[in-house]
């Protein structure tokens, strides 16, 4: 079941998506320096705002594979199939 961040992200266009990134990423180290100095009330707001980026890059992802051809596509699934092997 899909989240409701996950749904709002389908909604976002390219450059929205970005900017959002933008601004979480730099969230995110400005908590990480907060933390480090001083402590956060609440340090679970780190670990959501490190999966808010994560969710935003893999949304990011998801729209480039989208536009790939069809040959890069299939130059893609055989370099996975190539790592599975080699695991």
């Amino acid at each position: 079941m899909a989240s409701n961040k996950f749904i709002q992200l389908q909604d976002y266009t390219d450059e929205k998506l970005a900017n959002e990134l933008a601004e979480v990423v730099s969230a995110v180290s400005k908590k990480k320096f907060d933390h480090a100095l001083k402590g956060l009330e609440d340090p679970l707001s780190l670990r959501e705002a490190k999966r808010d980026v994560a969710r935003l890059k893999t949304e990011v992802r998801r729209r480039e594979i989208s536009k790939m051809s069809p040959e890069q596509l299939s130059l893609r699934t055989k370099k996975v199939v190539r790592r599975r092997n080699n695991r």
